[in-house]
């Protein structure tokens, strides 16, 4: 029986939502083993000069515990 733990993130990219994704997954794995999923909640967008400069998701990354 496999037992699956969740928690929250905050991650920001300024290239894009989906990289904001990948820097979540990239940074959680450094400290986390058998990362399963990210559940993306909500996007957010920071704009200077009309122009969006900073990507932001808030997710929920599942985790395999040992």
């Amino acid at each position: 029986m496999s037992v699956v733990k969740i928690i929250e993130v905050l991650a920001e990219s300024s290239q894009s939502w989906e990289d904001a994704a990948n820097v979540a997954i990239r940074k959680a794995q450094e400290s986390l083993h058998g990362v399963k999923s990210i559940y993306i909640q909500d996007f957010e967008a920071k704009v200077e000069d009309g122009r969006i400069v900073k990507y932001r998701i808030n997710a929920k990354i599942s985790f395999a515990l040992d």
